[in-house]
């Protein structure tokens, strides 16, 4: 019979000492001091300060608020806070650079993600981090919780099921559905690459692109590089360029193959960066310098990996005449807060029934407009701070909602 060990400290002494671990990591990091107790709370927006107002915010009042929307169920929109909540879901498999940490270590994230919403769209978001990864069974738990939002962001999904994720959800649901690391990756590429292409007094048309990574964000800075006009785009993966004649693709990748490289390129990233226009980097690793040398002259450079560039823009900048990362310490960063805040508050504000791809392509084109004439190589985007942003990209993308007939309001 095995001896049984026993722990000679008290419960109490063990909780003693696990606070005196906590309080020195919030000593020794800020960004830990700044998470405790999370980043977020719930916040009644009407006063329970006495027997009137209990009667009125809960029961009996509030039966007949209920009894109205079960009898005309699109007063939901008007009598709850459902036109103005958006839910960030996440199964913590592509979280960051951290890749799958689970949902539990996802939770700061996307509570970082949902004060976003507020801070910059004033849209009030809900953190949700699913503990399953199998996609059906995310689309039937989220399907679930729609009657109590009015929109869906996803978040840090790791593909291609994000792709099946956002399709098979947006095909249930008459709310919009988003996937940030998609679409508002490749919205703010593409603002900053417009504003690029002015400064040098060129056209999207006129530009050769290459994209190094073909996940989530590369697929869909690929995909609405081409609804704006791009001349060509390449998209590079780690056995090098998608092309029609590889064996080796998915099913994602096929269709990818299908609209991109019109040059019929083939081989590694750096062959097709000879002679490119521009690279966009969301795959990690390092570019050589001579690769990058090889660009066309007068190239953009948008190396957007984090922490740590695809080109460092010490390097990038021998070679590139705009040079942007997705750091907030070098100038042009391109960073999705310019985007999905804007973006929901315009989709709900007309309660759109889906995001689609016009409404994506004006939000590009405001953000690109909110520069105007201050452009310059150091500035082909502006600050998430820039208090033009989300009131520019709001306006657009409900006007793009109404003109394509999704806009309900």
């Amino acid at each position: 019979m095995a001896a049984e060990i026993v722990n000679p400290r008290s419960d109490s002494e063990a909780g003693a000492e696990q606070g005196a671990g906590v309080e020195a990591l919030d000593s020794f990091d800020p960004a830990f001091a700044l998470h405790r107790g999370g980043k977020m709370a719930v916040q009644a927006t009407v006063p329970v300060r006495d027997k009137e107002d209990l009667s009125l915010a809960y029961t009996p009042g509030v039966a007949k608020v209920c009894s109205a929307i079960a009898e005309q169920p699109d007063l939901v929109h008007d009598y709850t806070w459902k036109s103005s909540v958006v839910a960030v879901v996440t199964d913590g498999t592509a979280v960051l650079g951290l890749g799958d940490i689970g949902p539990e270590a996802s939770l700061p994230v996307m509570e970082g993600k949902a004060i976003l919403f507020k801070q910059f769209g004033g849209v009030d978001a809900v953190p949700i981090a699913l503990n399953c990864t199998d996609a059906d069974e995310i689309v039937e738990t989220v399907v679930r919780l729609a009657p109590s939002f009015g929109g869906v962001n996803l978040e840090d999904i790791s593909a291609p099921r994000c792709f099946e994720i956002e399709r098979k959800l947006q095909e249930r649901l008459d709310i919009p559905v988003f996937h940030d690391d998609q679409h508002g990756t490749a919205v703010v590429t593409l603002a900053a690459l417009r504003n690029a292409a002015r400064l040098s007094g060129r056209t999207l048309g006129e530009l050769r692109a290459v994209i190094s990574g073909a996940g989530a964000a590369g697929v869909a800075i690929a995909k609405m590089l081409v609804e704006a006009g791009i001349g060509d785009v390449a998209v590079a993966d780690r056995k090098g360029v998608v092309s029609a004649d590889r064996e080796d693709l998915t099913p994602v990748k096929q269709e990818l193959a299908s609209f991109t490289n019109k040059a019929g390129l083939s081989g590694p990233l750096e062959a097709a960066l000879a002679g490119a226009d521009v690279f966009i980097g969301v795959s990690g690793g390092t570019v050589p310098e001579p690769a990058v040398a090889s660009m066309a002259e007068g190239a953009f450079v948008f190396a957007m990996a984090n922490p740590n560039p695809e080109v460092h823009p010490e390097v990038a900048h021998k070679y590139a005449a705009v040079v942007a990362t997705g750091r907030s310490d070098f100038p042009n960063q391109i960073n999705n807060v310019l985007a999905f805040p804007g973006i929901f508050a315009g989709a709900l504000q007309v309660r759109a029934s889906r995001i689609t791809e016009g409404m994506k392509l004006a939000a590009a084109e405001a953000l690109a407009a909110v520069v105007g004439d201050d452009l310059a190589a150091d500035y082909v985007i502006p600050s998430p701070f820039d208090e033009r942003v989300a009131p520019a990209v709001t306006a657009a993308v409900a006007a793009a909602a109404r003109a394509e007939g999704v806009a309900r309001r």
